[in-house]
Parts: C-alpha cells; structure tokens; sequence
C-alpha cells in the first residue's frame, strides 16, 4: 500500500492540467497534413525524426487522420498536442493517428503499435490513436513504454490489447477514451486512469496487469471513470473488470460505477497460480484485485 501511497504523492505533484490548443505554442514542430507550409511536416513521423538532442521540445498537429505508424524514442522532454478546442476531453478531438498491424505478424504487440512511446516525461494531449485490424488477433493502438508519462484527453480505439501500459515507472491517463474488447489495458506499469470512459465493444476483460513479482511497484488503479460498452450487442455479464497476466497483477477499481455488463464474479483467469484477494467495501465502487 505505501508504493501506491507513493505513487499518488507523484500524481498530484508532478502531472499537469489538462490544456485545448487551436494555435501551436511559441518554438514548436508544426505538422499540417494539407497546405504545408514551409518549415513544417506533413506527417507526425518526420517531426518525430527531426528532433535532436535533449532539450524540451513540442509539436503540434493541426486536424486530420494520418494514417502511419509513430515511434518515439527521443531523449528529452517532448509534449505532442492535437487541434482541440476543449483540452478537457477526446470529445472535440480533431486529430488521428491509425494504422492496421498486428502482433501475429509484425513481431510482436509492441513493434505493432500505431503509436510507440518509448521515452521517458513525454505528453500527449488530445490526439485519437487508432489500430484498425479489428477482432481476432493482439493489435494495439498506444505502447506506453516509458516512465513519466501523461495522456490527456487523448482516444484510444482498438479490439485485443489496446492500450500497453508496461514502463518502470509512473504513468497518468486523464480524461481519456479507451476502447476495446479483450485485454485491452495491459502491460506492468504504475498506471493511474482518471475520470476516464472504458468502452467495451465485445466480451473479455478490460484489464490484464503483468505484474511478475511481489516486489514489483506495479499497480493499475481506475479512479472516478465510466465503464461502459459501445455496442449494440447486448454484453451483459461478458465483461470483466480483468484477469492476471502474470502472477502478482494488481488493479483497483475505485470510486467508479459498475453496470451490468460487467460479470458478477468480477474477475476472471489467465495465469496458472494467480490467486484472486479481493475486497469489496461495494461492489458499485470498489474492487481491488491483487494476485498472490
């Protein structure tokens, strides 16, 4: 408990509000898809791949869908903002990455990924990601793979395994939109999902947290957000809250309504040993799942 009291003390000391942009900030990368102007990009990957050294940079990304694949393994600071004229949510988000690999036969979930954050005190702020593969097969939309991160506003679209969540240290996801059906937060970072909307769109469990050891900081804590489906097929009783990936996973659902899509056992299997220790002040507003 003192590694999530810790991991709190981070959250409201260290993240940023939320913040709408409608005109790039003084200094920054400017990408614009049509009508490019001279010194700017017209794709998210050529700004990426012109920075240099590690200083604190920007980029802004006027509205469009650009359809490629993003890494972003840059050394310093970077904030990457959407068009948006409400930085409080992905509702008036006007700008989307997607691409269509899969795990299967691109080498694996994260080489797949539409958008591949590997560097660490890196912000992004109201952009859609997208993998648009579909059913069937590992696909993910956002690798989250470094530590200090922060996503505010941003949308995330996918089916199996959309959103990895996997870095050694602390990741914060505000006000955010994530979307899938099976696994669809996984990974074994410090994650904290605030006031988010958690949209199942087949039967399976939302989260699958890959905590190995009883030494590991790992948590995946869902605080004041709205699980919900966005279906027309009736999921009633096919969603779980989520299942271990690995022995130790934790995740906590707190201060958040449970409606009945979700299975009354709440949980449900993956690793062989995983025990469930569950409690339950409320089934409405709390379950804490740790595997030992």
């Amino acid at each position: 408990m003192m590694h999530l009291l810790r991991f709190v003390s981070f959250l409201l000391g260290a993240i940023p509000v939320a913040l709408a942009l409608t005109t790039p900030p003084s200094g920054a990368k400017i990408v614009r898809q049509s009508g490019t102007q001279s010194g700017e990009y017209s794709t998210v990957s050529a700004a990426v791949a012109s920075l240099s050294g590690t200083g604190s940079a920007v980029i802004f990304i006027y509205p469009g869908t650009y359809v490629e694949q993003v890494t972003v393994t840059y050394g310093g600071p970077l904030t990457i903002y959407g068009y948006s004229t409400n930085g409080g949510n992905w509702k008036a988000n006007t700008v989307t990455i997607s691409y269509n690999l899969n795990a299967r036969d691109n080498g694996g979930n994260d080489p797949s990924s539409t958008f591949r954050a590997h560097g660490a005190n890196f912000n992004m702020y109201n952009l859609n990601i997208r993998n648009t593969w579909g059913a069937g097969v590992q696909a993910t939309a956002l690798a989250a793979r470094g530590s200090h991160q922060g996503y505010y506003g941003c949308a995330f679209y996918g089916y199996q395994d959309t959103l990895l969540a996997d870095a050694a240290g602390p990741q914060y996801y505000s006000n955010c939109y994530i979307e899938g059906a099976v696994d669809y937060i996984y990974g074994g970072a410090s994650a904290w999902f605030g006031e988010c909307v958690l949209a199942s769109v087949g039967g399976g469990a939302i989260t699958a947290n890959s905590r190995t050891l009883t030494t590991d900081t790992s948590y995946y804590v869902i605080d004041s957000s709205t699980i919900t489906s966005n279906t027309s097929t009736s999921l009633v009783g096919k969603v779980y809250l989520g299942r271990p990936w690995r022995v130790n996973a934790r995740v906590v659902f707190q201060r958040s309504e449970l409606p009945n899509l979700i299975n009354a056992a709440g949980w449900t299997t993956l690793a062989a040993d995983a025990t469930p220790f569950v409690i339950k002040p409320s089934l409405k507003t709390l379950l804490l799942n740790c595997f030992d």
